[in-house]
């Protein structure tokens, strides 16, 4: 067993070194609770968004949840390629996340487009700094990672965003 047994569960071949390994695997669990946690936010505002441009909104929500899910399948399975264990629980989202709770009581498109900006706005700041840790740790495949979910998260930060500034 590693001796980063809290992180590191399995053995690899990888050429990254194991404690390289275990600061990657440490990374990615903890931007993957903020995406678990800003995926279920996306859901939360797809169900209970109300007003004129409910239908618009539905879909746009909607299709932003199965963008930040795929987020949360490649963060997942980046830390399971590395030997790690992908910590996905309520729990562990719960205790990891540096999102602010999604507000309950929010009906109208702007406050549910307020509220998706603001995570997204600060998942994106989150995962473009794991850019440069990853950087930091020579670990360019994960770095490229970040960038991907990234360019993402600026898209959709944009699309969301044009529905405050009209």
């Amino acid at each position: 067993m590693s001796t980063h047994s809290s992180t590191l569960a399995y053995p690899t071949q990888s050429s990254l070194s194991e404690k390289v390994r275990a600061q990657v695997v440490d990374l990615a669990n903890h931007a993957l609770a903020a995406a678990i946690d800003l995926q279920l936010s996306c859901k939360q505002a797809h169900w209970n968004v109300k007003g004129p441009q409910f239908m618009s909104l539905h879909k746009m929500f909607d299709e932003l949840t199965e963008d930040v899910e795929e987020y949360v399948d490649l963060l997942a399975e980046r830390v399971v390629a590395l030997g790690g264990i992908a910590e996905g629980t309520l729990a562990s989202v719960s205790s990891q996340t540096v999102l602010d709770p999604y507000p309950l009581r929010i009906a109208s498109g702007h406050d549910h487009c307020e509220a998706i900006a603001k995570s997204l706005a600060a998942f994106g700041r989150l995962v473009r700094g794991d850019i440069d840790r990853a950087t930091a740790l020579e670990d360019a495949a994960t770095a490229d990672l970040f960038t991907e979910i990234t360019r993402g998260v600026d898209k959709w930060l944009w699309f969301v965003e044009a529905h405050l500034q009209a």
